[in-house]
């Protein structure tokens, strides 16, 4: 079953605030920087859709935004953003399903990765890797084990929580820096949060 946060969209956001502070929200604002003027952006899981608003903070016009997300929910509370004169399209549905034109400039990821297992991640991220042109940017928010004894603790605490309300798949983090370095990108820029548990960063899709 894939994983659908249905359940949880009315709270997701206050309780991500009482847990994580802003962090996880700065992280992502903090990759939004990156987003070049007038480009052809793919936001994959962006959850309530907040970081539509943000991102019509810094750019008011002139993106072409492709906005997935898996829950109705979610997505209901997305529509209700406030996007500027950027063009924005919502498509309700699990991004491995969804076929787009590639050539996109960005893509983003918010914390998508660890709702799935291996196989799924594999699925998911070839996909856009596949949708992504060269050259372009792949903006990616997600959980890191740094080694201090808390993250493991608050880790397991949220594989079990979101298996139980929203049925997702995982039950570890996925090594996704070693599936870019694979696929051939760059870090561009790099920051941690909240005790370097939280890590965003900014990979570059090589040419060749």
């Amino acid at each position: 079953m894939a994983a659908n946060y249905n359940n949880s969209a009315w709270f997701y956001d206050r309780l991500s605030r009482l847990v994580y502070g802003r962090a996880l929200v700065n992280s992502q604002v903090y990759l939004l920087n990156f987003v070049p003027a007038n480009s052809k952006v793919l936001i994959v899981g962006g959850g309530t859709g907040w970081i539509l608003d943000e991102l019509a903070k810094i750019h008011p016009a002139g993106l072409n935004i492709t906005y997935v997300e898996i829950s109705a929910n979610m997505t209901a509370l997305s529509q209700k953003r406030q996007t500027g004169q950027n063009q924005v399209t919502f498509v309700n549905e699990a991004v491995e399903n969804v076929k787009l034109p590639n050539g996109f400039d960005v893509v983003i990821t918010p914390f998508l990765f660890d709702n799935f297992l291996d196989e799924t991640v594999d699925i998911v991220f070839n996909h856009l890797h596949n949708l992504l042109k060269p050259g372009g940017l792949w903006l990616n928010a997600d959980f890191q084990l740094t080694g201090r004894w808390w993250q493991n603790i608050l880790l397991k605490s949220m594989f079990i929580f979101f298996r139980l309300l929203c049925g997702i798949e995982a039950s570890k983090l996925p090594a996704i820096e070693k599936r870019f370095n694979t696929a051939g990108y760059d870090v561009i820029e790099d920051k941690t949060f909240f005790g370097d548990f939280i890590v965003a960063r900014v990979y570059e899709k090589r040419s060749s």
